[in-house]
Formats: C-alpha cells, structure tokens, sequence
C-alpha cells in the first residue's frame, strides 16, 4: 500500500470539493493519536478524520460515528477553544509532500476575525497533527516532539512551525530535465530506488510503476540506463505530473483473489496478474481497504490455528496414503508367485539336488520360464516358500484396498476442510468447521457429551437475474444440510468437477426449466465457492438433487451421481445478486 504524496493530492482534490467554506460543528478526539471534526455545509454533514496513528495514519471522511471519551483530552479542548463554529478557507498540500494543511477562519474571544492552520502529517512512526497560529507559532500538538526525541525538529507549545526535512528530495512541480538526468538517474542505486528517493511524495509502488510504463526493470542499476531509455522514463513522469495537475485520479484498489493487496489513485498497469477495482472516491478506496484489510487479517489470524491443524493432519495422511500406494503396487507380483508355487510342484519331480533354479513352461502363458531356487531347500519347501509369499501379499493386498479407501476419503475430507476455511468471512463458519474437526478426531473436545453445538451459520443467498434464489454452502455440515434437508427433488445441484467447493442450489420453484442465464451464473458461483478460485476456468457438474446419493458412513459433504451435465465457467461472481 502507499499513503504518497499521489493519494494525499487527491484527497486534497476531494476535499476541496466537498468542504471548502464548511464549519466545523463539532471536534472529538476518540483516540490519543485521533481528531473527528463534524463539518457541515449545505445542510450536509460530513465527519473528517484525521488520524496520526503510527501504524495507520489516515484522512478520510465518512459518516461513521466513533466513541469518544467521557473527558476530552487538551489537545481537544484547545481546539474547541479556538475553532469552533470555525470555517474552513482552504486546504492544500504543500511541495507535494505527505502534508495536508487547514487554513480555518474563526472569532476570538474580542470577536476578531482570526486564522489559525490545522496541519496533518502523514508520515508513518512520524506522524502528527500541529495547530499552527498566524504567526506560524505551534500552538500545541497532538504528538509533543522534544529534542531528546528528534535532533531535527522539535514539535512543542510556543516554537516556530517548519516542514519536516526533504532530505535533499526535489519537488515533482519543479522537477526538471536537467536535475533528472544530473541527479536522479545518476544515483548508485536501482531505477525504482533512485526515483523514491530523489522526488517529493512519491512511494516505491508509483516509482516501480513508472518504470513498468516506460519499459525498464526498475530493479536494474542506474549505469545500464542509456539515453533513450532516461528521455522515455523522465517522459512518462511528466505524463504523470500533468494528469495529476489536471486532477485526472483514478482510485482503485488491487486485489489478490479476495485480499487486498494494494491501493492508488492512478491505474496500476505493472500488475498485470491482479484484479483491478475502481472507485469514484478515494475515501471509498481507504475505507474499502483498510476494513476488507483488516476483515481479512482478522480471519486469517482466527483461522491460523484450524489452519496450521488441517494442514498438519494434510500432511501426515499425504503421506500415509503415498506410502500405503507404494505398497499396494508391490502387493502386484503376489500372481508370479503364486504361479511359481504351482510350477515347482508341477515340473519339481526331475530337479537335481540343490538347484538354484527351475526353467519349464508355464502353462498359463505358453512361454519358457526360469523361477530362481533355495539350493538348501527341496522343490516341496521352494513351492510353499512362493505360496507364503503369495498368501502374505494377498492379505496385503485384501487389507491395503480397504485402507487406500479409507485413506483417501480422509485426505479429500480435509481438502475440503481446507477450502472451507480459505473460503469462511465468519466466526459462524469457523465453529462449524472446529465442530467438524472435534467429531472426527482431529482436535480433542473440550466439551462434554450431548452439549450444545454452536450456532449454525447460514448459506450464502443470491438472487439470478431471471429471478430464482440460488444458495451457496459454505462448509460441509452446510453443504450436507443444504442438499439433503433443505432441497427438493427438481432442484438443481451444481458442484466444481473433481476438486472441493461449495454445493450451490437452485430452487426451479414451479418453472419448468431454468433459464440458461441462471445455469451461467449458478455455475460461476459453484465456481468461485471452490478450490478452483483462482483458476481462469473451472469444469461444474450439475443435475438434479433427486439424482444425488449419500453413500453409508460418507463424509459430510460427499455425494455420489451417475449423470450428469458438465459446463466451464469463469470463477467471477461480479453482476450476481447477493441477499442478506
């Protein structure tokens, strides 16, 4: 992600739309490092946060409503004191860094008119709001920064307001050819690391980026850079100032399968391999992030445990299986020595004392055959040497195609517990699949027999465009519930071929037939709901529930059928209605 210098320019953009000659109504610090300011204008309200968090620091308005302290902190309190019923004169981003200033016009106590500046830096660990006076003098902040903090700057009560250091970075508006070629691409260091260190407000992601439009490795030096190549990298950062001079944005977010992976508010054409989402708002784009960000790490830290059990018992089956193969192949040449048995008591008569070996004809192929010899042994003990041999594989083999049944069952039930949890947005979800895992084994339980299981959670509901409710499992208890309890028999059943997902159904209600759009999108969702997710195509069979069988003992979730219709479809649920 990059909170740059690109995406705090539209902010500003968006702000200066949306807020400009706005009072500030109300002021709350829900947090240490968080200011809200209430704004209204037109008869709209409209709430600015305005956070200096180290680990998230944002500028985003929303309607979103925080808690905030019974007490306010000083910070607040002053202000409330100078501010409010405050008007908002301006806002802009000084030098393209990651600065965003407030000029807020306001009475003082003798009724003058006043300005005071409410300055947020975006600056990772070194965030902070300063509330500056017109005199340029600090005021207070929301971070007090003292020398024994920082040698650089002090931010404290009563000292002079200055930028934070560019360290030596030149502004984007005032870059020209000249300091390109002499100080920028001349740096010894990568393309992509001298443009982020050299240019005010830009991210290592924007300057990957330019150097993906303009055709170079931005991981290659600065020497192999030759003339051409430096007049068409320098003409695609010009191509770029100039679009966000005419405030062309395009606020987008990147997202790896379901996990957002990037955000910016210019096309990203250098992840060629990733799904693009656009937006009219860059707020949109903050919001949307961070919460599907912060929803997916969420999971992903309560699913890391069932995971890290899944993946363990995975293994350990894998293996198992693999080995219990290897052994069933072996049980193969348990017919040769059954037939070498048979053999040494057929031609064993005419063997000359301590024989090492019996060449005859085998009378099952009509070929000659040598079957090697125990010279210790007679032909009788060489012939019931070959029959326990034989009868040892049989059992082997008897046993072994009980057990690689067994086995595999085991191993696709825990592929599709797998997928179950790679596919789960619910703490619902994950209790019915730790319910699963605790009742065949693979986690003790904790509770007593016959207590209370946890609450269900319910399928997936989606709408078809010709109108014909479409459910979604979403774990294999579900699944099992959802074909069996819950479908009748002339609906239809869809389900990713040979690979664990979801089981969607189709209620046909009293229609006759279902439309071919409903079986288009009820097999996209059979699809996305799977393990083939990330696959450009899945193959889905489907047919009707009445056509579906639950084998005796099975595992939640398998069903068997021998009909059955096929379809690829694309694992993209986009246009699909989804219902609470």
């Amino acid at each position: 992600m990059a909170f740059d210098g690109f995406v705090i320019s539209n902010i500003v953009s968006e702000l200066n739309h949306q807020i400009i000659g706005g009072r500030i109504y109300k002021i709350y610090q829900p947090e240490a490092d968080e200011i809200t300011l209430v704004i209204k204008k037109d008869r709209k309200t409209m709430r600015l946060h305005l956070s200096a968090s180290a680990s998230l620091p944002l500028v985003y308005l929303s309607q979103e409503s925080k808690t905030n302290p019974m007490q306010a902190p000083n910070f607040c309190m002053l202000l409330r004191k100078h501010i409010s019923n405050g008007r908002i004169l301006s806002i802009r981003q000084p030098n393209f860094e990651r600065i965003i200033e407030f000029t807020i016009e306001h009475l003082n106590e003798l009724g003058d008119l006043c300005q005071k500046r409410l300055i947020v830096e975006i600056m990772g660990k070194h965030s902070n709001l300063i509330f500056v006076d017109s005199e340029n003098m600090i005021l207070d902040s929301i971070k007090h920064i003292s020398a024994n903090i920082s040698s650089v700057r002090e931010v404290l009560p009563g000292r002079t307001y200055t930028f934070p250091p560019s360290k030596g970075k030149h502004p984007l508006s005032e870059l020209c050819v000249e300091d390109f070629s002499e100080k920028i691409i001349k740096k010894p260091s990568n393309l992509c690391k001298a443009l982020y260190t050299s240019i005010t407000g830009m991210s290592p992601l924007i300057a990957n980026e330019l150097c993906y439009r303009a055709g170079l490795d931005g991981n290659a030096s600065t020497d192999s850079l030759t003339e051409e190549s430096a007049a068409g990298l320098y003409g695609q950062l010009i191509k770029l100032k100039e679009e966000i001079e005419d405030q062309h944005y395009t606020p987008n977010i990147l997202y790896s399968g379901e996990e957002p992976k990037e955000f910016s508010c210019i096309p990203l054409t250098s992840f060629p391999d990733y799904t693009v989402k656009t937006y009219d708002s860059i707020f949109e784009v903050l919001t949307g992030y961070y919460s599907e960000k912060e929803k997916y790490t969420r999971m992903k830290q309560k699913t890391s445990d069932l995971r890290k059990i899944v993946q363990t018992a995975l293994e350990r089956t894998s293996k198992k299986y693999d080995l219990q193969i290897k052994q069933l192949k072996d049980t193969q040449k348990r017919e040769k020595y059954k037939v070498y048995g048979e053999l040494i008591q057929a031609y064993g008569y005419n063997l000359e004392p301590e024989a090492k070996s019996l060449t005859c004809m085998n009378y099952y192929t009509n070929e000659e055959i040598t079957i090697p010899l125990d010279p210790s042994k007679t032909p009788l003990e060489n012939s019931k040497k070959y029959f326990a041999r034989y009868n040892k594989l049989k059992r082997t083999y008897e046993a072994l195609s009980e057990l690689t049944v067994e086995t595999k069952a085991d191993l696709d039930h825990l592929d599709s517990i797998a997928t179950s949890l790679a596919l789960s947005d619910q703490e619902k979800d994950l209790a019915s699949i730790k319910q699963e895992l605790s009742d065949y084994g693979y986690i003790k339980s904790h509770g007593k027999k016959g207590s209370r299981r946890p609450a269900k959670s319910k399928p997936l509901h989606f709408l078809s465009s010709d109108g014909f409710h479409i459910y979604v499992g979403k774990n294999n208890y579900q699944n099992d519930e959802l074909t069996f309890k819950f479908a009748n028999g002339g609906d239809w059943w869809f389900h990713a071929k040979n690979m664990p997902g979801s089981h969607v159904i189709v209620r046909k209600e009293q229609a006759d037939t279902l439309p071919d759009a409903t079986f288009e999108e009820a097999g996209r969702l059979a699809a996305y709901y799977s393990k083939g997710r990330q696959d450009p195509k899945v193959e889905i069979d489907y047919i009707q529930r009445k056509e579906l069988k639950k084998p005796p003992k099975a595992k939640p979730g398998f069903v068997i059928y021998h009909t059955n219709y096929s379809m690829m479809c694309t694992p993209n649920i986009d246009g699909i209605e989804e219902l609470s």
